[in-house]
């Protein structure tokens, strides 16, 4: 039996090879957003972040927010943006802990595999 953490970890591993092979533009963004996202989770909270990414990212941005909630275990972006709008004060602390979690190895992996740091462009 796998922990979250491993999942997490074989999850994003594959979301982000597959977005490897979209080209450098699509990847230096998203990327550059798995850095960005933790600190506006920690600054504004888990839903103004979520929620300015999806008003103002561009497609790789997005790309990563749809990858993110699949994560999860939301079947869409917009499923966890509802989640966190609708969600009683233990289960959306939960969610941003998941959400961090996650986001810790999208991280990892944007440097690994996307070789994206932290105070690249967006593209």
């Amino acid at each position: 039996m796998q922990t979250r953490d491993q999942k997490y970890a074989v999850d994003v591993y594959e979301k982000v090879s597959q977005i490897k092979k979209e080209g450098k533009t699509v990847y230096k963004g998203y990327g550059a957003m798995a850095h960005k996202l933790p600190v506006l989770i920690r600054t504004g909270g888990l839903m103004q972040a979520l929620a300015y990414v999806d008003a103002r990212g561009k497609d790789p941005q997005k790309k990563l927010l749809q990858d993110l909630a699949e994560t999860v275990g939301k079947p869409d972006a917009a499923a966890l943006l509802k989640r966190a709008r609708e969600s009683e004060m233990s289960e959306y602390m939960l969610l941003t802990h998941q959400v961090i979690d996650a986001l810790l190895w999208y991280k990892r992996f944007a440097q690994s595999v996307l070789d994206v740091d932290a105070g690249e462009d967006e593209g």
